[in-house]
């Protein structure tokens, strides 16, 4: 244990993110997103029992997001067609503000296949037990600054 480390951040995935360098991604997916297929050249860390909201909040209280690019947070964007609401992307855009001024602004939605495509290039993969759908979301780690 160690003191003011949330309990939810494994040291397993405390390892990974301190590995990660500045403008490598991380992907929070939920439990439909296929982790092990699209993280296979990637480490993938499994968080099941856990949900997205609750770690990406941990994640962000030790990990800063890039400075350096205008949108260091992505979503996949919900399918032409598919009739769903998103109303986890509220709860994240509230946790984002809390740790970044830019807010809503560092927010971009990508398209479904495009995200597939950056997530296979990303530095780690977490697969959390999220039920929400579309509750996939991206970072890109920024500088750390002492």
């Amino acid at each position: 244990m160690l003191k003011g480390i949330p309990a939810i951040l494994s040291p397993e995935l405390l390892k990974v993110l301190c590995e990660m360098g500045h403008g490598d991604t991380i992907v929070i997916a939920d439990g439909n997103f296929p982790s092990e297929t699209v993280g296979k050249n990637a480490k993938v860390i499994r968080a099941d029992g856990h949900g997205v909201p609750e770690l990406l909040d941990a994640i962000l209280g030790v990990l800063p997001l890039d400075t350096y690019v205008e949108k260091p947070v992505s979503l996949m964007q919900v399918m032409p067609g598919d009739d769903v609401e998103t109303p986890i992307w509220e709860v994240y855009k509230n946790i984002v503000s809390k740790n970044d001024e830019r807010g809503d602004s560092a927010f971009a939605e990508v398209e479904r296949f495009e995200f597939y495509e950056r997530a296979k290039k990303a530095y780690a993969v977490v697969a959390t037990g999220e039920t929400a759908i579309y509750a996939n979301i991206m970072l890109q780690k920024g500088v750390v600054i002492n």
